[in-house]
C-alpha cells in the first residue's frame, strides 16, 4: 500500500487569483506549456493535496512538484 506523502504547508489563493491560474490552464494554444503545468501544480496544491498525490495525478516527478 503507498503512502500519501507529505503534506505542503497550506497554501490559499483568493477568487481573483484562481481565476488567472484556472485560465492560463485553459488558454493552452496561447499559453506556454511550462506556466499552464505550473499552474495545475499550484491549484492542486491549493486543494490540499499532498506532493506524491499531484505528482501522480499530473504525471510529473515530486521534484518538480516541491520546486
Amino acid at each position: 500500500m503507498s503512502r500519501p506523502g507529505p503534506k505542503i504547508p497550506p497554501l490559499s489563493l483568493t477568487d481573483a487569483q484562481r481565476a488567472v491560474l484556472e485560465g492560463w490552464v485553459r488558454r493552452r494554444r496561447t499559453t506556454a506549456q511550462a506556466l499552464a503545468q505550473r499552474s495545475r501544480i499550484v491549484l492542486e496544491c491549493a486543494d490540499g493535496h499532498s506532493i506524491m498525490e499531484v505528482s501522480r495525478r499530473l504525471r510529473i516527478t515530486p521534484d518538480t512538484v516541491r520546486t
